[in-house]
């Protein structure tokens, strides 16, 4: 699954389509007449949310002379890729403004070689703030959990949820994690600042590792909030965030197009407006935590 892999890449040769987007691939199949093994094959590029590789995966893909490339792991990937070539479709799906860090000239006219998909990465990344004070209202101190190799998106995530925090009366810090081993770091930092939530900004590292981070929030005690339905599924509090298949369906979607001739400039940016709660029941009654029961009907899914 793309929440358990960063995967920067995909890429077609003449007739082949090469998608790493695994959810899409039946709708893909159905939808534009492409099936793997048939008249398509995929190649796959992960870099493990190990941004300083992306440049060299994305070369890669151009040598081989692929036909599209897309990239579904954030904005380091995609900005690696266009990077690399001028000429190569690129599809992206990315969790912020895609004019804004320089991908394309406008939503509606991308221009150039590039198009894609964005998701509510950072539109929502303080109602996740909003959320998790809602079922854990005695936490005065939150923390927020960021990737600082990635720029783009934990700058402004951070300053979003360091508004809601003011204005809620919250005490914010910021933490940074780029590693596995940043881990320890900061959940020993939560333990001394004694903060009473976490939430887990966005970032294609953090996706690869929803399973461990859930883990750490248990063990730590802590009550914590992150985007996608793995975390929860994991033992994580609470997901809240787009739908990874919807995107997924749209990256796949535009990449079959592309195949059949029509050119990313003239596909308008896409964006992925569905979103999902999820809670885990389990995880709320281990942390002594009572779910109001306006926020659950407010569940797309209950973990019990």
């Amino acid at each position: 699954m793309w929440g358990e892999s960063d995967i920067n890449a995909y890429t077609v040769r003449p007739r082949l389509v090469l998608a790493p987007i695994l959810h899409s691939r039946s709708y893909s199949a159905r939808v534009t007449g492409y099936v793997e093994g048939k008249n398509v094959a995929f190649e796959y590029r992960w870099a493990g949310g190990e941004y300083n590789r992306s440049q060299a995966l994305a070369a890669d893909l151009v040598r081989r002379r692929v036909t599209v490339i897309a990239t579904i792991g954030g904005t380091p990937g995609a900005l690696a890729a266009k990077a690399s070539t001028a000429s190569i479709p690129i599809v992206f799906q990315i969790g912020i403004d895609p004019v804004q860090v320089g991908l394309v000239a406008s939503l509606a006219r991308p221009g150039g070689n590039l198009t894609g998909v964005t998701t509510l990465a950072v539109e929502v990344g303080a109602k996740r703030l909003e959320l998790l004070r809602e079922l854990v209202p005695t936490a005065k101190i939150i923390a927020l959990l960021v990737n600082p190799t990635n720029p783009a998106l934990s700058e402004t995530l951070s300053k979003d949820v360091r508004a809601v925090a003011r204005v809620t009366g919250l005490e914010l810090h910021v933490l940074h994690a780029s590693t596995e081993h940043d881990f320890d770091t900061v959940f020993g930092t939560l333990h001394e600042l004694r903060a009473g939530a976490l939430v887990i900004g966005t970032d294609a590292f953090f996706n690869s590792r929803s399973e461990q981070l859930a883990a750490l929030t248990l063990r730590h005690a802590i009550p914590a909030i992150y985007q996608y339905p793995e975390f929860a599924a994991a033992g994580g509090l609470l997901s809240y965030g787009s739908s990874y298949a919807e995107a997924h369906r749209l990256v796949g979607n535009y990449t079959g197009r592309i195949l059949k001739g029509e050119k990313p400039a003239d596909l308008p940016v896409q964006q992925a407006t569905k979103v999902e709660l999820i809670i885990n029941l389990k995880t709320a009654k281990a942390l002594g935590l009572t779910v109001p029961d306006t926020l659950l009907a407010r569940a797309d899914e209950v973990i019990e």
